[in-house]
C-alpha cells in the first residue's frame, strides 16, 4: 500500500497540529496580521508542541534547538480575532537536525490555508554552540512526525 501524497494546503496531511490564538497587537497598520508574526506563530507551535510531547522543556535540555533556516509563503490573510490551527510534520529527522513543514489554517468549517513555512531546528550545545546530535527526547517525538 503506497503512502498518500503529503498536500501542504490540506490540514489533514499533517501528522500533529497546535492552536494558537491571534492578538489584538498581531494586526498592522493595513488590518491583517503582520508577516514577521507568522514566525512566532510557528516557533510557539514547534516549541510548545516538543514540550508537550516530550514532557520536558525543552530550555532546560543540554542541548538546545537554534533556528538555522526558515521560511514561509503566504497564501491568505490572517486578521485578529482567528484562531489557527498549525499543522505539523517533519521533512527531515537528521543526526543534529529537524526540517519541519507547517501549514497555518484559519479555524472554520472549513479550515483556510493561510502559509506554509519550513523551519530547521539545528541542535548546539548549551554552553559552546558547537552542534551536537539532536537529543534522544527530541528525536523520539519527531520521528512519528517524518514525512514519507
Amino acid at each position: 500500500m503506497t503512502s498518500p501524497v503529503f498536500d501542504p494546503h490540506s490540514l489533514s496531511s499533517y501528522r500533529a497540529t497546535w492552536s494558537v490564538d491571534t492578538r489584538w497587537e498581531d494586526n498592522d497598520h493595513y488590518g491583517h496580521v503582520n508577516n514577521v508574526k507568522y514566525y512566532s506563530y510557528v516557533d510557539t507551535a514547534v516549541n510548545g508542541w516538543l514540550m508537550e510531547t516530550t514532557g520536558v522543556d525543552v530550555r532546560d535540555l543540554s542541548a538546545i534547538g537554534v533556528v538555522a533556516e526558515s521560511g514561509c509563503k503566504y497564501l491568505a490573510s490572517i486578521s485578529f480575532p482567528d484562531t489557527l490551527t498549525i499543522g505539523i510534520a517533519v521533512e527531515r529527522l537528521g543526526t543534529r537536525s529537524v526540517t519541519y513543514a507547517l501549514g497555518l489554517f484559519v479555524d472554520g468549517d472549513e479550515p483556510t490555508c493561510a502559509a506554509t513555512c519550513r523551519f530547521v531546528h539545528v541542535y548546539v550545545d548549551g554552553q559552546s554552540r558547537r552542534p551536537v546530535p539532536v537529543p534522544t527526547e527530541i528525536a523520539a517525538v519527531a520521528a512519528p512526525l517524518v514525512l514519507e
